[in-house]
């Protein structure tokens, strides 16, 4: 049965149509991450989960119970703000503490929690500093270990590692995950952060423009997006526009700019136009013509990026069109700018999408 359930929300803020139509579930136990670009209507959706904003049209369900009208305190949810809204009269101790005291806990309880919760995100030693003391970051995490210890069963969570440096944020998503799965809590997690979705959610939910993109498990969201859109913001890609030039059960061979690349068919129309695109991690650099792939094509290395245990390459093909290349440093000899090389890649990898009525850099926006 699902926590909660959304059935063609809209909400508007005047003129701005900030969720349009917004169908989904949240299932009891899951951990759902959402991703978007700025605008998309991300927090819109947390605090409406909340119950912070009422919405315009459609119906808003938790457990099966309509909570269109059903206000922030009488709903089994607490929405952490990216932006902290710590009390600054209270210690962190006490801060943190004000959820289990808010829901009837014992103060000798509540203390007892808010300092377990202090000590997973690693502020036990802050326990009594004010608000003021700690930097951004700190700041946080006890906005984090507050929600953390409130006792609610659906976890709304709004960029909660945004602040924090990078070390300490790999080892807490995940442990916020464990909490999660381990207390029975439902999450919903906003991140801007693409590998942070896929290694801690159940379900991943992009959005733009207040519409839903796509929805579902990381791998079948990251290796079949839904769009040319998803498949943009949700790991990257190379795309090229082709034309459809022959089709031979379930390949098909796509020209593009005086090259032919050979794609999965999908049942596509001769002379039809599509948008192809490449991972980076599935084009292959070679100094040599490679045996055994799909499709070959040689280029010249225009840049290099060292990314510590990967570098990613851009190269121009013969018709003038750039691809990117990410191969790890341990299974390839380094090239540089002005290298002549081989770039492969088999035609599963490569994704093929209707053309997009708007156009493809239309379609590519973020903003």
């Amino acid at each position: 049965m699902p926590q909660l359930r959304f059935v063609n929300v809209t909400k508007r803020f005047g003129k701005v149509l900030a969720l349009d139509r917004i169908s989904l579930d949240v299932n009891d136990g899951e951990y759902l991450c959402i991703l978007g670009p700025t605008g998309s209507g991300k927090t819109t959706l947390l605090k409406l989960m909340a119950g912070l904003l009422t919405p315009d049209e459609g119906t808003i369900q938790s457990n099966d119970r309509r909570v269109n009208e059903v206000g922030v305190q009488d709903r089994n949810a607490v929405y952490v703000p990216q932006h902290y809204a710590l009390f600054p009269h209270l210690t962190v101790l006490q801060n943190v503490a004000f959820g289990p005291l808010a829901r009837g806990k014992p103060a000798s309880l509540a203390l007892e929690i808010a300092s377990e919760t202090l000590d997973l995100v690693r502020l036990s030693s802050r326990a009594q500093a004010l608000p003021k003391e700690l930097s951004g970051g700190m700041q946080q995490r006890v906005a984090l270990a507050r929600g953390l210890a409130s006792g609610a069963k659906l976890l709304l969570l709004d960029e909660p590692l945004s602040a924090i440096d990078a070390r300490l944020r790999l080892d807490l998503r995940h442990k916020i995950r464990d909490i999660v799965k381990q207390s029975g809590l439902t999450a919903v997690h906003v991140t801007h952060d693409q590998e942070e979705a896929m290694s801690v959610g159940d379900e991943i939910m992009i959005l733009k423009n207040g519409r839903i993109q796509d929805f579902g498990p990381p791998q079948r969201v990251y290796r079949k997006p839904a769009g040319i859109f998803v498949a943009h913001l949700f790991g990257g890609a190379s795309f090229f526009e082709g034309i459809v030039e022959h089709t031979v059960g379930e390949t098909a061979l796509i020209g593009v700019r005086g090259l032919t690349i050979q794609a999965p068919s999908r049942m596509l129309t001769l002379t039809s136009t599509v948008i192809l695109g490449l991972r980076k991690e599935r084009v292959r650099i070679s100094a040599d013509q490679p045996r055994g792939m799909d499709n070959v094509f040689r280029g010249e290395i225009r840049s290099v990026r060292f990314l510590g245990n990967s570098r990613e390459y851009l190269v121009r093909l013969s018709n003038g069109d750039t691809i990117a290349s990410r191969n790890f440093v341990e299974n390839e000899a380094a090239f540089k700018v002005g290298d002549e090389v081989s770039i492969s890649f088999r035609e599963s990898d490569v994704m093929v999408f209707e053309y997009p009525a708007q156009g493809l850099l239309k379609e590519l926006e973020v903003g």
